[in-house]
């Protein structure tokens, strides 16, 4: 199937009042190729609003969660809103706080045209890391050199239909950074994301699709930022004690329960990167 910049949409997932939401809607501004931008959110207010109006972005109100945002049922919201109201074939939900090189969307659509029947395309990413001395993007620590070298398998296009190779993959842990993905809706479930997971509600989305015919498609490029900073998402989610749980029960969908345990273990360490 041969894509085009038109079937291609950005949806930024708005949440309360975010000071990063401005730079995200700039670089997807600049991308080489210019796509759809729309923004959804469950928790409408004045400054939402506001951005969505000064940047002529069609702004959609997911008012079944309304004022109880559910990270789930926003990013179901998210991709429904793109197919239904913009048409679209490829969908990336653009977290709030993050930054797209201006290559992504060009990238993702040549890339999605090499592939036979694409499931999900996602690509190399570096973090945007808030701290007391300013804001630093780091190409390579070792979180993301370990990360890199978990998906170095899919760099080779004979491997994107691998369902064993994603498999074993995932196997060790969610190596796929979920801002970077695209999904390619018309070849994908209604509701891609699951109620009942929250730290690895990601995680647990990969797994499920892995199992379907189709290609994983990785570009081996870094092609977004993933912002980390006190409030975000990441942070909390890494705080919060239930991460643990979750890690283990995605374990536990690859391997026996006492071998969970000691990948989990070793996981949670190099996790803990993430705080700041």
């Amino acid at each position: 199937m041969n894509y085009a910049e038109w079937d291609h949409v950005f949806v930024i997932c708005a949440y309360k009042q975010s000071v990063y939401l401005q730079q995200c809607i700039d670089s997807l501004n600049s991308q080489s190729v210019k796509t759809k931008v729309i923004m959804t959110t469950s928790t409408p207010n004045a400054f939402v609003d506001r951005i969505a109006a000064e940047n002529h972005i069609p702004l959609y109100c997911n008012t079944v969660t309304e004022g109880r945002s559910d990270i789930a049922g926003d990013w179901n919201y998210a991709i429904r809103m793109a197919r239904k109201e913009m048409g679209a074939k490829l969908v990336t939900i653009a977290h709030q706080d993050d930054l797209y090189k201006p290559q992504y969307a060009e990238q993702i659509i040549r890339f999605a045209d090499r592939a036979g029947h694409p499931l999900l395309l996602f690509t190399d990413y570096s973090e945007t890391r808030e701290e007391a001395a300013g804001t630093t993007e780091v190409a390579s620590n070792r979180m993301l050199r370990v990360k890199r070298l978990m998906l170095r398998p899919l760099e080779k296009r004979s491997r994107w239909k691998s369902v064993f190779w994603r498999r074993r993959i995932l196997s060790f842990g969610s190596a796929i950074c979920c801002p970077s993905v695209t999904y390619a809706v018309q070849n994908l479930p209604d509701e891609i994301f699951a109620s009942g997971f929250r730290s690895d509600l990601d995680w647990e989305a990969w797994e499920k699709l892995s199992k379907l015919q189709g290609d994983y498609v990785y570009i081996p490029e870094i092609l977004m930022s993933h912002r980390i900073h006190p409030e975000s998402a990441t942070s909390e989610i890494i705080a919060d004690h239930d991460r643990s749980r979750e890690d283990l029960a995605m374990y536990e969908r690859f391997w026996p329960t006492w071998i969970a345990r000691i990948i989990e273990h070793y996981y949670q360490n190099s996790e803990k990167q993430n705080s700041l």
